[in-house]
């Protein structure tokens, strides 16, 4: 069987007893980066096989995966924070195990997208979740006109990740095409400097210098 775990955003006591338990019962564990998945597993003293699986080895990775889950391996998919699949690897091997009859299961747990949402003061009632918006420039500033248009049809928060050094590109493509709104920057979300604060994109373009570390990014 293959095991989806989530793993803490930030604080490592933000893990549950079975996702716990089930680290301790797996033959081994699929991870994008085993520095921060041995960070968590040495805290709590699991010693297991990591095996990599990340966007530039997945085609390479995939059939040695699944040939030792048909083998009745129980392996386990980690992200290096929160919920495997979102916006993270992993997808493709799911998608496999199904297509082989290959049990799947998902555990509950940390999720900084719903972190973010709850702190926010946005409304919660309808969201989407639009992962990291497009790299090039001209590609962004069209995801943000169409995005304007689906907000017309269907008011409802919007939320996505954005790399640090992006940030700045992205708040004023934004700005360009939906006006000086008000945004949300989480960041830090469970750890000691945890931060949601919510601006006019003009404002946040004053302050922001050289933004540090991953943020959600929200408005409405």
């Amino acid at each position: 069987m293959l095991y989806l775990i989530p793993t803490p955003i930030g604080n490592l006591k933000d893990i549950t007893l079975r996702a716990l338990e089930t680290l301790e019962l797996v033959e081994g564990i699929i991870c994008e980066d085993t520095r921060r998945t041995s960070q968590l597993l040495n805290h709590y003293q699991i010693n297991k096989p990591l095996l990599v699986l990340n966007d530039y080895n997945e085609v390479g990775q995939l059939p040695k995966i699944l040939s030792a889950l048909t083998s009745g391996q129980n392996l386990a998919l980690v992200s290096d924070a929160g919920t495997p699949l979102i916006s993270d690897p992993g997808y493709k091997l799911v998608r496999e195990c199904i297509a082989q009859n290959i049990p799947v299961d998902s555990l509950p747990g940390p999720s900084s997208v719903i972190t973010a949402l709850t702190l926010s003061g946005l409304p919660p009632d309808k969201f989407f979740f639009l992962g990291y918006p497009p790299e090039k420039p001209g590609k962004r500033v069209d995801f943000f006109k169409k995005l304007s248009t689906t907000y017309n049809l269907l008011p409802a928060t919007y939320i996505m990740f954005v790399s640090p050094h992006k940030l700045l590109r992205v708040l004023e493509g934004m700005k360009e095409v939906l006006g000086d709104i008000e945004v949300v920057l989480a960041k830090e979300l469970t750890k000691v400097y945890q931060s949601v604060q919510t601006k006019k994109i003009s404002k946040w373009l004053e302050k922001l210098k050289s933004p540090k570390g991953e943020y959600i990014l929200l408005f409405r």
